[in-house]
């Protein structure tokens, strides 16, 4: 396959490549364990900083990054930027801690995908990985309300948070109930069991509303969702 074809499609092989980078050494080695036993993941290579992160996936080329904030020498907030600038870009999970909000926001807004508690199980690590290759948000249900609420009480004003009402007034009925879940930190896959309709479909229906409500990414959905006052 071309340079071309891989740039356009990060994930046509079956296999999900993975780079770790942590500056601990025996949490890389639990993930690494972790995602070695689970079907069509492979961790390609480990890193202890981010500056070593951002070398190892431009020359490994990874689908997923699972990426430390505080790291020493150069942490992981300052690598979220050169890693997803890569092409093809790998998507960036930010593993965190309950205290860790201010950073993650950051992270998020530097264009990570998503957020995963470094203390959530085996399953929901490789869930995350597979979910994140997929093109979906990894949002723990966790911490996503603590980092909206912040997101939502530190930004400026500015494109994102003008006029959310308005921005969502051209949504369906549908699309209104799928733009809550997002910002419940959903699946495709969680969606779709919810509502009873097929992955596709709520793809479809996330597709358009990131459209019609101008979200560069699923992330901005979620928090649009909450800027709007759809959560209840």
């Amino acid at each position: 396959m071309t340079d071309q074809a891989n740039s356009a499609r990060p994930w046509a092989d079956s296999v999900i490549r993975v780079l770790l980078a942590d500056d601990e050494q025996m949490i890389r080695h639990g993930v690494r364990v972790i995602l070695q036993h689970a079907d069509g993941i492979e961790v390609v290579g480990e890193a202890a900083n981010g500056a070593e992160a951002v070398r190892l996936a431009a020359e490994h080329r990874p689908d997923v990054v699972l990426l430390d904030v505080r790291m020493p020498v150069h942490d992981g907030l300052a690598a979220v930027g050169p890693l997803v600038a890569l092409a093809p870009a790998p998507k960036v999970v930010v593993l965190t801690t309950f205290g860790d909000d201010e950073n993650v926001t950051c992270a998020l807004r530097a264009g990570a995908t998503g957020f995963l508690l470094k203390d959530e199980g085996p399953q929901e690590l490789i869930r995350a990985v597979r979910a994140a290759a997929a093109g979906d948000a990894v949002l723990s249900p966790g911490v996503t309300g603590a980092v909206i609420r912040r997101m939502l009480s530190g930004g400026p004003a500015g494109a994102e948070a003008a006029a959310p009402d308005s921005r969502v007034a051209g949504l369906t009925d549908r699309e209104r109930e799928v733009l809550v879940m997002l910002g419940e930190g959903l699946s495709n896959r969680e969606i779709g069991t919810r509502l009873g309709i097929g992955v596709g479909t709520v793809k479809t229906h996330v597709g358009s509303i990131l459209g019609k409500t101008q979200c560069e990414s699923r992330v901005q959905a979620a928090l649009l969702a909450h800027q709007a006052r759809l959560m209840g």
